[in-house]
């Protein structure tokens, strides 16, 4: 019987398949804390006021790599290569999806519809995030190697999210509704493509690592594609929606501060 829990322990348990899990994740974490701080730097003065939100938001990635790259160096490991196919942050990219990297790199001052972008693909990522945060939570939280660290982490997005939510309300409010909706579904409808190809990728790595028998990869292979049409029919509009979160102004001056790096 197939269970996330027991799927996410085995990955865990075993230092081949653990490595390249925290690669691919701390790698994904540092690629979001650049942007981040890039989008910061270059927010425009009508907007000047999300720049601490902003770089707050890249902090807390730069730490979550940071924690990835401890929980390898706990089990005496170095962080491996990731494989291409597995980078969801670049395949987003590809898809036009969130603000290119080429624009970020450029000293040009964003524009309020850049800004409506970053927060829109910052909506849906964080989404994703939040949910399979809450997902490993459940399924390893009380690990004494992992589960602290991946607590940390789920607070974390939890409070990305809920900032999203919040400062895409306060410009629908201010007349960019529609340019936020488009956006917003333009966004999930491509991230649960990406979602897809790299859960495949990812399962299929950790099939080779963990020697799986070829009925468990595809009986995996099939709970993803079951997973994507679910998303595709309808699903991907839980990740498009906009509600006043309870915890408001969750990375703004008053948020918690930076935790320590394990």
């Amino acid at each position: 019987m197939l269970s996330s829990r027991s799927l996410f322990r085995e990955i865990l348990e075993n230092d081949r398949s653990f490595q390249l899990f925290c690669s691919i994740a701390a790698s994904g974490e540092a690629q979001g804390g650049w942007e981040n701080t890039r989008i910061a730097a270059l927010v425009p003065e009508s907007l000047r006021d999300l720049a601490p939100k902003i770089t707050k938001h890249g902090a807390d990635e730069d730490k979550h790599g940071r924690i990835f790259k401890a929980l390898l160096k706990k089990r005496g490991l170095e962080p491996v290569p990731v494989p291409a196919e597995t980078d969801y942050t670049m395949l987003l990219e590809r898809r036009g999806i969130g603000l290119m990297h080429e624009k970020l790199r450029r000293d040009e001052q964003l524009t309020e519809n850049d800004v409506i972008v970053y927060l829109s693909h910052s909506r849906v990522t964080e989404q994703r995030a939040s949910d399979q945060m809450a997902m490993l939570l459940d399924s390893c939280g009380d690990d004494p190697e992992t589960g602290r660290a991946i607590r940390m982490i789920s607070n974390d997005e939890d409070n990305h999210l809920a900032y999203c939510h919040e400062e895409l309300l306060r410009l629908a409010a201010k007349g960019h509704e529609g340019t936020i909706r488009r956006s917003l579904r333009q966004c999930a409808r491509a991230e649960i493509v990406v979602h897809r190809e790299v859960s495949l990728a990812v399962m299929s790595h950790m099939g080779r690592l963990l020697d799986w028998p070829a009925v468990k990869t595809a009986s995996l292979a099939a709970g993803i594609h079951g997973m994507y049409q679910f998303e595709r029919f309808g699903g991907w509009r839980r990740m498009a929606n906009l509600t006043m979160p309870e915890r408001l102004d969750a990375l703004g001056e008053h948020s918690p501060t930076t935790a320590p790096v394990m």
